[in-house]
């Protein structure tokens, strides 16, 4: 069969024609790439965890997700340090395996889980349940048998109907930690599709107008159902801190009205996760230390001035934690150019693999590794292999004009929400993971196939 190769990518009105150097440092401090990245031998790979992508790649194939387990660790240990008397929860719908969960508890955090799956999969791995929180929606009565049956730690209460749901499944003599998720009202998150505090959306009871007072009301005339606290969760990719000081003045007011009311206090105060990471390296993130420092201390002053005690402070960071340790790494199949100008570079994953940029306009840079490259710099729109028009992983990259089917394309920023949202669409298969640490890497996933799609039928 004759393989039809396209020309290199030409270099675009208005580029320099400088090289592209593929030994260009790479931010050592956290993001987008990890902290480990860093030209190899002689500049034309990558690597990250003392592993050449390039090797990696030629080892396990591509598609290929490369995760730095000393980042993960590393990310755990700085929320740790920053919230000593806090208790941290790692967000599993980021990303969650086996080996993400071993890493996790650790380094000292919790689990927050929101499906069957994966509390299943954690506990399964040996991850103690009574850390583990359990939240979710449209939680089913077997989600809610299956956390009793594990003992689970807490189970946040997001709707009426889980309130007479749980207590029917538990006896006074045994109760269930709760706790209530309340919408404070407050707008954050990089699209509106994932800002969950506000009213107006399936989550949570919302403060205004009484609807989260009365569910507190509700669950502390269960006797089988101890409220420990308040939940809440404002967004995802929140780079400030603001919106969270704004939570805490919300829920401390509900807070010193339920005292009011009920002549109780509740001894935890859950914030959410959804803390911002870089996508570019421009992008801006979160600083913990900032947020530490400010929530905490508007926490303390707030409940001084309703004469509460201190609750203690819960965090679920996902993201944060798992997003900057893992690098993506795909193949170019094809490159393009169409008569308006315009150029593609067509790479073996796609949409199935990261839907984030499809389903939120998400940016994301991307970088040759492999080779050295001495042409000039050309743009294009490095798009997947999917049978849809939206299936752009990154527009107008700056990537070298020689670009070639068989290279190899990187993009960081790669471990949350990209694997943890993937799909068979087109039935391509989702690819493997690999950690990488102290210069080895071991295969944690591997690459699903056509035939695990075929084993699914049972019948025709």
């Amino acid at each position: 069969m004759t393989q039809l190769i396209a020309p290199p990518v030409p270099a675009a009105p208005g580029t320099t024609s400088a090289p592209v150097d593929a030994s260009a440092p790479v931010d050592a401090l956290g993001g987008p790439w990890p902290a480990s990245a860093r030209p190899g031998r002689g500049a034309a790979d990558l690597l990250v965890g003392g592993v050449g992508l390039a090797e990696a790649a030629e080892r396990f194939g591509t598609p290929l997700y490369v995760l730095d387990e000393a980042e993960v660790r590393a990310r755990a240990r700085s929320y740790r340090r920053a919230l000593p008397h806090a208790e941290v929860l790692y967000a599993a719908k980021a990303f969650l395996c086996s080996a993400m969960a071993d890493w996790v508890e650790s380094e000292g955090l919790g689990l927050d889980v929101c499906s069957s799956g994966e509390l299943w999969l954690a506990v399964s791995a040996g991850f103690p349940a009574q850390r583990i929180l359990l939240h979710g929606n449209a939680k089913s009565p077997e989600e809610l048998r299956l956390a009793r049956r594990l003992r689970v730690g807490r189970i946040v209460i997001d709707g009426p109907a889980e309130i007479a749901r749980l207590a029917a499944l538990v006896a006074a003599d045994t109760p269930q930690k709760v706790l209530v998720r309340v919408v404070p009202g407050i707008a954050a998150g990089h699209h509106t599709a994932v800002r969950t505090g506000v009213g107006g959306q399936k989550f949570g009871f919302p403060i205004e107008g009484g609807d989260a007072a009365d569910a507190i009301a509700r669950v502390l005339d269960q006797p089988g159902l101890e409220l420990t606290g308040l939940h809440c969760h404002l967004g995802s990719q929140i780079t400030e801190f603001e919106p969270y000081l704004e939570a805490v003045d919300a829920l401390v007011r509900l807070l010193a009205a339920v005292r009011d009311r009920h002549g109780v206090e509740f001894p935890e105060l859950d914030l959410g996760g959804g803390h911002g990471i870089r996508y570019l390296p421009g992008d801006t993130e979160l600083d913990l230390a900032e947020f530490a420092v400010r929530v905490t201390d508007r926490l303390a002053a707030r409940c001084a001035e309703a004469g509460l005690s201190v609750p203690r402070l819960i965090v679920e960071p996902g993201r944060a934690i798992a997003g900057p340790a893992a690098v993506a790494v795909y193949r170019v199949l094809s490159v393009k150019h169409t008569a308006d100008g315009r150029s593609f570079v067509a790479v073996d994953g796609g949409m199935s693999d990261n839907p984030r940029p499809a389903l939120y306009g998400s940016p994301y840079t991307v970088r040759l590794v492999g080779r050295r490259s001495e042409a000039g710099q050309a743009r294009a729109d490095v798009v997947g292999r999917h049978c849809e028009a939206g299936d752009v992983l990154v527009r107008d990259a700056a990537l070298p004009a020689d670009l070639r089917p068989g290279d190899l394309l990187a993009m960081p920023a790669a471990g949350a929400y990209q694997l943890s949202m993937a799909s068979g669409y087109n039935l391509v298969g989702r690819p493997a993971v690999v950690a990488v640490k102290d210069g080895r890497a071991r295969l944690l996933i591997r690459r699903e196939t056509v035939e695990d799609f075929r084993l699914r039928e049972v019948g025709r």
